[in-house]
């Protein structure tokens, strides 16, 4: 289904990400430690919900023949003082949507496929490989 593959770098935090066949690279920022060169891995987590947001209402609408107009969701995370963390998505279109329409979208984007897997958890294993070759 998806695939992911990272490469550290000699920039202490730095690392290559190849995705598909795109290449992204995360950093940790300044007050972390890292040099803040590129999106942290909770930005990326953020971004991934973002994006299945997006375009599962952009889908959702076109069946319905909806005009979302420009489109943006802005997503916050944080944490309580308990250490749970919480997403607060708001969502805004151009389009002349009415308050049906809205709720409807909102009852949507509760169960775009990366809020089921955030909300609902993911099982993940991890295995020993082999050591890279020398070069």
């Amino acid at each position: 289904m998806s695939s992911a593959s990272i490469v550290s770098t000699d920039a202490h935090y730095l690392h290559h990400i190849d995705t598909a066949h795109f290449k992204l690279d995360t950093d940790e920022p300044l007050k972390l430690g890292g040099k803040g060169a590129a999106p942290a891995p909770f930005d990326y987590y953020l971004a991934s919900l973002a994006a299945c947001t997006a375009i599962t209402l952009r889908m959702y609408a076109e069946r319905k023949g909806w005009e979302l107009g420009e489109f943006r969701a802005e997503l916050q995370l944080d944490r309580d003082d308990d250490g749970r963390l919480h997403v607060m998505r708001t969502l805004h279109a151009s389009g002349p949507l009415t308050d049906e329409q809205w709720n409807r979208l909102l009852e949507i984007v509760a169960n775009t496929p990366v809020t089921k897997a955030m909300r609902e958890g993911v099982e993940i294993t991890s295995r020993r490989g082999t050591a890279p070759a020398s070069s």
